[in-house]
C-alpha cells in the first residue's frame, strides 16, 4: 500500500471553443501545456498515463485512445496506461483513478489528460452522441436528451421551493461574467440578466443561456506521491478528499422528487469527512453547472445552504467574489464550456492555479480549499477536494 498523500504537481489547459484542432492536436496541446507548467518534469519521467474521453469513437473516429494519447504527449508508459470513461464525470474519475493507483503503490507519478472533440461538422450529431450516455433501450430510444430532463428538474424545484427563472438566470450571469477573466474560456463576452431571460427557449424553463456550452478542449494534470511531489515542486496541491456515488442510472428509476439529489448529499458528506473539513471551509467550488438549476441544487446538497434556499443563495450574492464562497471562477461549464472528458481535468487545473496563487485576474485571495464536482446523471456524482496543505 502506498504511503503519504497525493498531490498535483503540474497542470495545463488548451483554449476551449470551436477549434480547427483535431482530437490529436488537442491532446498534444494539453500535454505540452502540462509539461510547460513544471520544468522539472519531462515526458521521459512519466511511466503511467490516463486519458479521459467520452465520445472519441463517434466524434473523432478514434478508438483505443490511451496508448495513442500517451504517444502524442511523448510518453512511453511502462507501469500502466488506460482510458477512463464515465460520461461527464470522466475527468474527475480519471484523477481519482490516478490517486488510487499511487496510494496502491503501483506508481508514484501519473499523467492524466482529458480531451474531447465535440464540435463536429454536423452540430446535430452532438445530441445523438449525448443520447448514447443514457439508457439506450428505455430512454434514449425515445429521443430523450439532457435539456428536457433538467427542465423537469427545474420545474420540480420551482414548484416545491418557489425558485424563480430570474434566480436561475443569475447563475448564468455570474458564470458568464467570471469567464471574462479566463482567457481559455469558450465565451468571453459576459451576460446581463436581460440577455439570459430573453434568450431562446430550449426546454421550459431553461433558455439557451441556462445551458452549458458544447465545446472542443483538453486539459492535463500530473499527479504524484507526496515524496515525489516534494522533489518536483515547492508548492504542491494536495488531494484531501474524494467520493463517488451512484444510486440510479435510468432517470425513470430515480426517486419521484427530482429536486433532491441524495446521492450528491451522501458523496459530499463522504468527501468532507475524508478531507476533515466542512462546507464553511471551502473557499472555491467548481461544480457541474450543466444547467443553471444544477448549480442551485448543488449549493443545497453540498451543504452551503438549506434545502430549497439555493435560489436565495445566488440572489444574495453569497457565491461570488466577496461572498461566502466563490463558485465557478473559471466560468464553469456554462461559460468556459463542457468538453465532456476534459471538464473534471479542467477543474483540477483551476484548483492547481488558484491554490498556488497563479490565477491572475480571477484569483481568489487566500484560497486554501477547492471543491470540484461532476455529475453523470441525477444519481451519479464524483467529487475531489483539493488543498494547499
Amino acid at each position: 500500500m502506498g504511503k503519504g498523500r497525493v498531490a498535483l504537481v503540474a497542470a495545463g489547459i488548451t483554449k476551449f471553443g470551436k477549434r480547427a484542432a483535431t482530437f490529436r492536436d488537442l491532446i498534444a496541446e494539453a500535454g505540452k501545456a502540462t509539461f510547460d507548467s513544471n520544468k522539472k518534469i519531462s515526458p521521459k519521467d512519466v511511466k503511467a498515463f490516463i486519458i479521459s474521453t467520452v465520445y472519441p469513437e463517434r466524434s473523432a473516429y478514434q478508438g483505443h485512445p490511451a496508448p495513442l494519447a500517451a504517444e502524442w504527449c511523448g510518453v512511453r508508459p511502462t507501469e500502466f496506461h488506460e482510458r477512463v470513461e464515465n460520461q461527464c464525470g470522466s475527468g474527475t474519475s480519471a484523477i481519482r483513478t490516478a490517486y488510487a493507483a499511487i496510494m496502491a503503490g503501483l506508481t508514484d507519478l501519473v499523467m492524466v489528460i482529458g480531451a474531447e472533440k465535440v464540435m463536429v461538422p454536423s452540430h446535430q450529431e452532438i445530441f445523438l452522441n449525448a443520447m448514447g450516455g443514457g439508457d439506450r433501450e428505455w430512454e434514449s430510444c425515445f429521443g430523450v436528451t439532457p435539456p428536457p430532463l433538467f427542465a423537469m428538474v427545474a420545474q420540480a424545484h420551482m414548484q416545491k421551493y418557489g425558485t424563480t427563472e430570474e434566480q436561475l438566470a443569475m447563475v448564468s450571469v455570474k458564470n458568464h461574467n467570471h469567464s471574462l477573466k479566463n482567457p481559455h474560456a469558450h465565451h468571453q463576452k459576459g451576460a446581463t440578466l436581460e440577455q439570459v431571460m430573453t434568450s431562446r427557449m430550449i426546454a421550459s424553463p431553461l433558455k439557451l443561456f441556462d445551458c452549458s456550452t458544447n465545446t472542443d478542449g483538453a486539459a492535463g494534470v500530473i499527479v504524484a506521491s507526496e515524496e515525489r511531489a516534494r522533489a518536483l515542486t515547492d508548492n504542491p496541491v494536495y488531494i484531501l478528499g474524494t467520493a463517488q456515488v451512484s444510486d440510479a442510472y435510468p432517470w425513470a428509476n430515480y426517486p419521484k422528487d427530482w429536486s433532491s439529489w441524495p446521492a450528491l448529499k451522501f458523496a459530499g458528506e463522504k468527501a468532507y469527512k475524508m478531507a476533515g473539513i466542512g462546507p464553511k471551509d471551502v473557499d472555491i467550488a467548481d461544480t457541474h453547472d450543466c444547467f443553471t438549476i444544477s448549480e442551485i441544487i448543488e449549493y443545497e446538497e453540498l451543504g452551503f445552504c438549506k434545502k430549497g434556499e439555493g435560489g436565495k443563495f445566488i440572489e444574495e450574492g453569497r457565491v461570488d467574489y466577496g461572498g461566502e464562497v466563490v463558485w465557478a471562477p473559471s466560468g464553469g461549464l456554462i461559460a468556459c464550456g463542457h468538453p465532456f472528458g476534459a471538464t473534471g481535468i479542467r477543474q483540477g487545473y483551476e484548483a492547481f492555479i488558484q491554490l498556488r496563487g497563479e490565477a491572475g485576474d480571477r484569483q481568489v485571495e487566500g484560497a486554501e480549499i477547492f471543491l470540484g464536482h461532476n455529475l453523470s446523471g441525477l444519481g451519479e456524482h464524483h467529487i475531489l477536494i483539493y488543498g494547499r496543505n
